[in-house]
């Protein structure tokens, strides 16, 4: 099918960017990688007034070293997110479940900020944003101001960015030395969505588990951070007893969907085999 007609706008800095997305007004997208948002208009399921382009900006591509965080800008790609060093130095579960988005053909062009911002459940970043208690910096003409993680998902494909402000960057904690993380992700092809996946960061202290990071991935509209998994390693055996047993609290606090793909059940048993997996991958 052919979009419907829009104004086209490429502006070559974020605050061109900026300014032509508050002259807009809420009837305009923003164009990152596109992967998303071109079948949408193609199929007319989405119909802006006005269409920004921001494949020229290149500021938002950079990933920058800030001391105890990484910023990844919005525009980085999949593809340089996985290649890049200080991701991989710093952020490997970053690095790991990025690998898993799609294909290769999609991680080229599909953005780090796009997938956060499209906020759909089912993506795989939203929910290591969570696990690693990322905060997300958007700017519109009037300033620049921090979310966190947690605030941001709002609801299905929902975020909580006002219609006229920009995704800049996504500030997130080094890990440290003693992490070991982990993406573990059931889908039925290769490059699906996931019909379950779990983000998950663990620190060891010699033979018990010092602290962890657990998110889940399409257990409800929004990523889930799975505190009573969490809770319920922490400072117990680094054991396959003790990942099981832990792993029962992951649907906690999880309102999983039913679709072709699978029943709330079954992604709700997913998730706790899912769980076990993870935490022991972390600790291998």
């Amino acid at each position: 099918m052919i979009p419907a007609t829009f104004d086209y706008t490429r502006p070559a800095s974020v605050d061109d960017a900026v300014r032509a997305l508050s002259d807009a007004g809420e009837d305009a997208k923003l164009l990152a990688g596109g992967q998303s948002l071109m079948p949408l208009l193609r199929l007319r399921l989405a119909f802006p007034d006005a269409l920004i382009d921001l494949g020229r900006v290149d500021a938002l591509r950079e990933i920058r070293d800030e001391g105890d965080t990484l910023l990844v800008g919005a525009m980085a790609t999949h593809h340089q997110v996985i290649r890049d060093p200080l991701v991989r130095a710093h952020l490997p579960l970053l690095a790991r479940a990025a690998e898993t988005v799609a294909d290769p053909a999609v991680r080229h062009r599909g953005t780090f900020g796009g997938s956060l911002v499209h906020a759909d459940p089912a993506g795989d970043l939203p929910a290591v944003a969570l696990a690693l208690d990322a905060v997300f910096l958007v700017r519109s003409v009037r300033g620049e101001r921090e979310i966190r993680a947690s605030e941001f998902f709002v609801d299905w494909m929902t975020s909580a960015m006002e219609p006229d402000e920009l995704l800049v960057g996504v500030r997130m904690p080094k890990l440290g030395s003693g992490w070991g993380v982990h993406y573990e992700k059931f889908h039925r092809t290769a490059q699906a969505w996931a019909i379950v996946g779990v983000a998950c960061a663990v620190r060891r202290d010699g033979d018990v588990v010092e602290d962890a990071r657990v998110a889940l991935t399409n257990m409800g509209p929004v990523p889930v951070r799975a505190g009573g998994v969490e809770n319920a390693v922490r400072g117990r055996p680094v054991s396959e007893g003790t990942f099981r047993s832990a792993a029962e609290h992951a649907t906690e606090g999880t309102e999983p969907p039913s679709d072709l793909h699978g029943s709330a059940e079954y992604r709700s048993h997913l998730a706790t085999v899912l769980t076990a997996r993870a935490l022991t991958a972390c600790t291998a």
